[in-house]
């Protein structure tokens, strides 16, 4: 199989843990995952599985769309509902103009500092298997991240619902705190679901469940498979023929010498039929180099 399935990833499981599920239906491929997710997390988690996996350089990144809750008076040190209580602090009192302000504070391209609890590397480690040891781990530099659409309401006296377009890297949960700070209170992310992860979106996921007994019963047209190729879509394309096909599974990037899509970086080689034979990036107005080869 090589596909790209999108997952609604159930609360409870990391992203890895999806990840290990899965291979054990679909052993030997290989199998990813886009933009990790949370235990407590739900929602879009696009897995790669076969030579789908050679994808990821050319879909990660791309806008992330979020809805949740932010419990107001009390930050966590995972800030999520999994961690430990660090800091408790009154909460204020919430009004439109008071959380208007709040959005427009968190609008735009700012500096963010990530969790202590994340998967950025420090020496080759992810920062929370050393702060889960009680290593005592510095916040890490901050990152320019850019919210391009928040929205605010109260869900209840200390609870705070939220409608989020993010830019890739931004920490849902560093956003909760910050805004905790803005309100002299405290605060940590309490749910949060993922509805888009680049170009892939909620309406195209399936189920964990659902997705592993519909492999496992050799039913997979019960479930969205999404081929190579049409992952990328949002690339341009070149169709080859038969003979352009071997020079190009031979290492011949020549082959491209003129057929480059115009104004195009990178762009998708594709048979006839559509199925994806390689990915190539132009080093010039007529020639181009092989960037992956996919077997079919």
């Amino acid at each position: 199989m090589n596909a790209v399935i999108v997952i609604d990833k159930p609360a409870g499981i990391t992203s890895a843990e999806v990840v290990r599920r899965i291979k054990r239906s679909v052993k030997p491929a290989r199998v990813g995952h886009l933009g990790t997710l949370d235990p407590f997390a739900t929602g879009v988690l696009p897995i790669l599985i076969g030579e789908a996996t050679k994808l990821a350089p050319f879909l990660e990144g791309g806008d992330k769309r979020y809805a949740g809750l932010i419990k107001l008076g009390v930050e966590t040190d995972t800030l999520d509902p999994d961690g430990s209580v660090v800091r408790t602090a009154p909460v204020p009192l919430l009004n439109p103009q008071c959380l208007a302000a709040i959005e427009h504070e968190f609008s735009g391209s700012f500096s963010q500092v990530p969790p202590v609890f994340s998967a950025i590397k420090r020496a080759g480690v992810p920062l929370y298997r050393l702060a889960r040891k009680g290593v005592d781990v510095p916040p890490p530099p901050p990152r320019t991240v850019e919210i391009k659409f928040l929205k605010l309401e109260t869900a209840s006296r200390d609870t705070l619902r939220f409608e989020l377009a993010c830019s890739a890297g931004t920490y849902v949960r560093s956003l909760a705190r910050d805004i905790g700070v803005a309100l002299q209170s405290a605060a940590h992310l309490a749910e949060l679901r993922r509805f888009q992860s680049g170009g892939f979106s909620l309406p195209a996921a399936a189920p964990l469940e659902r997705v592993l007994a519909a492999i496992d019963a050799q039913d997979l047209a019960s479930i969205q498979l999404i081929a190579p190729s049409d992952a990328l879509g949002h690339l341009p394309r070149v169709v080859v023929d038969e003979a352009q096909e071997r020079r190009l599974r031979n290492g011949d990037s020549s082959t491209l010498d003129s057929i480059a899509p115009a104004g195009a970086e990178i762009f998708r080689v594709v048979q006839s039929s559509g199925e994806l034979i390689a990915i190539a990036r132009a080093t010039s107005r007529v020639t181009a180099l092989i960037e992956r080869i996919f077997n079919g």
